[in-house]
């Protein structure tokens, strides 16, 4: 069990080092954590504490892997955007209600070119200004 809870160790490093526990959801990172616990738990000659954490975070992540067609299905998968999506997105971007597509694309370039991640941005700041973007073109062409 200590070389699990070393592993486990390594594999947090590991993300933080790549950057990829930043791609990670709330939910993943609290199933690694109580895997950690588990694992350290277990280690110590407490496994009647640690094994069910163990136990918990392999079931989560192995349902996680699952292809999405077994995965239970949502009954609106894509809503049509309120108008109050295309106000944020609007205020996001910094443009007016009667932008057209190239002042849109404008605006984000000016606006991705300081918070992309690779220049010290975060990817999901980077994802909601690509989404506001895709809302604002998608109105503006329904518009004209």
């Amino acid at each position: 069990m200590g070389l699990l809870a070393l592993l486990l160790i390594g594999l947090a490093a590991w993300l933080i080092w790549t950057g990829r526990l930043q791609r990670m959801s709330a939910k993943d990172g609290m199933a690694l954590g109580a895997a950690m616990v588990g694992a350290v738990m277990a280690a110590k000659g407490r496994p009647m504490i640690g094994a069910p954490l163990l136990l918990g975070a392999t079931l989560f992540f192995f349902a996680r892997s699952q292809p999405a067609g077994k995965r239970r299905k949502r009954a609106n998968p894509s809503p049509a955007p309120a108008s109050q999506d295309i106000i944020a997105a609007r205020k996001l971007l910094g443009v007016g209600a009667d932008a057209d597509a190239r002042a849109i694309r404008a605006a984000h370039r000016r606006l991705i070119a300081s918070v992309h991640p690779d220049k010290g941005g975060t990817e999901a700041l980077a994802a909601q200004i690509n989404a506001a973007r895709d809302l604002l073109i998608g109105d503006a062409a329904q518009r004209h």
